[in-house]
């Protein structure tokens, strides 16, 4: 489904003005409505106001769309996200008014999505991005997993929270047919071997999953460019916050990263990689990939799409898989 065809037209325009009345603002304020790019599942516009405010307002494909398991109800983990990002003062999004469209409509954010900059940039940025990051990480839930509830009430720990999400993707896996570098039930005994290392996390903590450059608002000010806000939280669960150094570094090892995690350990977040650890790091990793190379076939990807998550993500897939099979037997060690 492309990511204008639920906002286009006049439909459109009686959506939008439909959100904004739900929200308590004045539909017939609405002067300019922008289709926003970079999406692959939802359909996401921004709004202009007669006074020069501008909201972001976020629609699902409807239900009859397919979709991976997790993703039912993702309006509500984005919400949450956002509503959690503020108690630590982390720039991102306000949700405004209700969801009872299964919509989103959010206040703007400063920035463009971070693009290639000069090294003297990017290092500064990664370090405020890790003081950020580890804000987030000082979140708690009240329990383990999806707080949208598409995979079930939230779990009391970690294990039984993870390998339902992992399970639940295998079974997308299967029902769709997707093609992956091993075949599923030998993917699932391998992730099966390493799920005891998630037995050391014990307190569900917020975590975005998505934190690739592309929802990394970055805003240019008189003193240089600075984080202007982290979007699309939609993927959030309560979890393991090692998980969030996947998406953070992603197709690459956050272990490489000397600026975020300088930022990171300032700012109070933990970051120490034993065996324990780098045993949970590829099972996350692996449970990204499989997403990405899953989501292929109910997004109808197109031949250049398919062919770069085959050629590029098979192969980190199958990397993060022959990490867990070896650190399988190895002693346990303190960790993350």
């Amino acid at each position: 489904m492309d990511e204008g065809d639920a906002v286009a037209g006049a439909d459109g325009w009686q959506r939008a003005g439909r959100a904004l009345r739900e929200a308590g603002l004045p539909p017939g304020s609405l002067v300019g409505r922008r289709v926003l790019s970079g999406g692959t599942y939802n359909a996401v516009e921004e709004l202009t106001l007669a006074d020069g405010s501008r909201y972001v307002l976020k629609v699902p494909p409807p239900p009859t769309v397919p979709a991976l398991a997790y993703e039912r109800q993702l309006p509500l983990s984005e919400a949450e996200f956002y509503h959690r990002a503020a108690t630590v003062g982390v720039p991102a999004p306000s949700p405004v008014g209700d969801r009872r469209d299964g919509h989103l409509l959010m206040t703007h954010c400063p920035g463009e999505p971070w693009a290639d900059l000069p090294e003297g940039e990017r290092g500064p940025l990664r370090r405020e991005l890790g003081h950020l990051v580890a804000r987030l990480h000082r979140v708690t839930g009240p329990g383990f997993g999806y707080p949208s509830g598409a995979l079930g009430p939230l779990a009391p720990d970690w294990r039984t929270a993870f390998t339902g999400m992992y399970e639940a993707l295998l079974d997308d896996a299967r029902r769709y047919r997707a093609w992956l570098p091993r075949p599923v039930d030998e993917v699932a005994r391998i992730a099966r071997a390493a799920f005891g290392a998630l037995d050391e996390v014990t307190v569900p903590r917020l975590v975005h999953f998505d934190l690739w450059r592309g929802n990394i608002l970055v805003e240019r000010a008189d003193t240089g460019p600075r984080i202007g806000g982290l979007i699309d939280g939609e993927r959030m669960f309560w979890g393991d916050p090692l998980a969030d150094l996947v998406s953070l570094a992603l197709l690459g090892d956050i272990r490489q990263d000397a600026d975020f995690l300088t930022g990171y350990q300032e700012a109070g977040g933990v970051a120490e990689f034993g065996a324990q650890a780098s045993r949970r790091l590829a099972l996350y990793r692996s449970y990204l990939y499989l997403i990405m190379l899953v989501e292929t076939v109910p997004r109808a990807s197109g031949d250049e799409r398919v062919a770069w998550v085959r050629e590029v993500v098979a192969p980190l897939l199958t990397a993060a898989l022959d990490e867990i099979g070896r650190g399988a037997n190895t002693p346990a060690e303190k960790g993350f």
